[in-house]
């Protein structure tokens, strides 16, 4: 009886969270793309950790899952056991540690989540051992979850799929490429991705240097979603700063791939805007600015929940 009224109230909870959706249904031929999550490790409350949500031919596809994806895709008003696969850049831990909040309440029964069948993740090498863990890790919520709420064991399965460069989901006229990019040295491998659905395309980079190879297989993508990093002047003597601004793309730089692919819609995410004491972080607009130095097409600082939807010949910010 408790188990019946829990699942009630959740129910009507889910109700009146998806009458305040603010998209509206999908269309069988949309291709909509939202960014989730735009930030970096930094514990922002505007901009939550990164991830991209792709809904094209009857899928919903995930790229990473950083912290906050879970609650994004709520917002949306769209369950999250409908979610299909995740496909994830790479191993560091700003964009996977959402993946087990995803994971473990998208099984559950209630309204906002109710998945059917396993928890579908593609990634770099290294993301079958992080499933193995996280199942160690909740092993004792998962047996009793089955055990006090009779939860079906199958929808908490984990299926993993390693890639490699190349086509690596090719479902419902929906295509996944993964792109091998240049994160660093010791930081292999790391990827982006290209989505492709009835003659249209986003490439979503993943974290990334200026990347001659992200180039050669974003060519031809309607929009680009692209990370940036930056610092003051002044933090550039610091060290750790130049280690990480040496992982990632400049905005000048991004801006010199934005030429060069030509897309109808770049959009900046995962900014990486360092600061220091007394030293503030570059701004968005500083970010902007910078970019048109390399760069002279449409171009948009991309914002948590942001939806784009790709037409043959024009990228619509909703």
């Amino acid at each position: 009886m408790l188990r019946f009224i829990l699942i009630l109230f959740f129910s009507l909870v889910s109700f009146f969270a998806q009458a305040q959706s603010k998209l509206p249904p999908l269309q069988p031929q949309e291709f909509r793309v939202t960014l989730l999550g735009t930030g970096s490790p930094t514990p922002s409350m505007t901009r939550f950790g990164p991830g991209v949500l792709i809904q094209a031919g009857g899928k919903h596809l995930l790229i990473d899952s950083g912290r906050g994806t879970t609650q994004r895709i709520w917002q949306l008003g769209i369950k999250l056991g409908l979610n299909d696969a995740v496909f994830i850049t790479h191993l560091h831990s700003d964009h996977v540690v959402g993946l087990p909040d995803l994971w473990l309440t998208g099984w559950l029964e209630t309204n906002y989540a109710q998945r059917n069948g396993p928890f579908v993740v593609y990634g770099p090498k290294g993301t079958q051992q992080l499933m193995n863990g996280l199942e160690q890790a909740y092993e004792w919520d998962i047996k009793a979850r089955i055990a006090d709420q009779a939860l079906k064991p199958e929808n908490i399965k984990s299926v993993v799929t390693e890639v490699n460069a190349g086509v690596v989901y090719k479902k419902e006229g929906l295509t996944v490429t993964a792109i091998e990019v240049d994160h660093g040295d010791l930081l292999k491998p790391a990827f982006g991705y290209r989505i492709d659905f009835d003659n249209r395309s986003v490439t979503i980079s993943g974290d990334t240097r200026y990347s001659e190879n992200l180039i050669k297989y974003a060519m031809g993508s309607n929009l680009i979603i692209h990370q940036v990093a930056a610092a003051k002047e002044a933090l550039l003597k610091n060290p750790a700063v130049k280690v990480i601004l040496d992982h990632h793309t400049s905005p000048e730089e991004a801006g010199t791939l934005f030429s060069k692919v030509k897309p109808q819609l770049a959009v900046f995410y995962h900014f990486v805007l360092l600061a220091g004491p007394g030293i503030p972080s570059v701004t968005e607009k500083e970010v902007f600015d910078m970019a048109r130095k390399t760069y002279s097409g449409p171009l948009v600082i991309g914002e948590d929940l942001m939806t784009f939807q790709i037409e043959k010949d024009q990228v619509i910010q909703k």
